[in-house]
């Protein structure tokens, strides 16, 4: 799974990198540069980007190339995924983004321990690896896939665990649109503490 990857995260295997509106969760609706990581062993079975499971597919490409890619845009705002970003010691290319003026987001799982620097953390946590205590503590978002309805409970479990200003999403799993999102307006109706987050990107037809 490290590709080579270097301790300190001077490179990294960058699957993808784009310049768009943020789709989803907290931050839904602003602009945004993504970098996405490649190499994951959550293995989530609806994860819509199984191509960035495995990170030897992707070019190791040096921190600071990345950080001249993102200040390219008018957006100020990056937001490292994957894959599962956090399997690599992200601290030299966050220090760099914070330098070049930029907020540094993460979407992870929290499997990994926390590394970077970081203005937002989206944690998404699934059920096939266990989030951590240090992410869960940091979170300022937590965003749980609603697949089936065994995930309501899930969901109210972690909800106990992130601090008390951590916002709580539910969303759809994209194919259980239909069927999951009745059910999930009926739940934050009668649980206020949560938001409904939408994959409005998809609607928007944009990456």
């Amino acid at each position: 799974m490290s590709h080579q990857v270097p301790e300190d995260g001077t490179l990294l295997p960058l699957m993808e990198e784009f310049y768009t509106i943020q789709g989803e969760g907290f931050h839904t609706g602003k602009a945004a540069y993504f970098i996405r990581l490649g190499g994951c062993d959550v293995g989530c079975h609806w994860c819509d980007v199984k191509e960035s499971w495995d990170a030897t597919l992707h070019p190791l490409t040096t921190a600071d190339q990345i950080i001249e890619n993102a200040k390219k845009y008018p957006a100020k705002t990056v937001v490292i995924t994957g894959g599962e970003p956090l399997i690599y010691n992200l601290d030299y290319l966050t220090k760099g983004l914070h330098e070049a003026g930029i907020q540094t987001f993460i979407e992870t799982s929290g499997a990994y321990p926390l590394s970077g620097e970081w203005d937002w953390i989206c944690l998404s946590p699934k059920k096939f690896k266990a989030p951590r205590k240090d992410v869960l503590e940091a979170a300022g978002e937590l965003k749980v896939i609603v697949f089936n309805k065994s995930d309501f409970e899930w969901a109210e479990e972690h909800s106990k665990l992130v601090n008390s200003n951590c916002k709580l999403y539910l969303q759809p799993e994209w194919s259980k649109y239909s069927e999951m999102t009745p059910l999930i307006i009926d739940h934050v109706k009668d649980n206020p503490k949560w938001n409904i987050s939408l994959q409005t990107h998809k609607y928007l037809n944009i990456p």
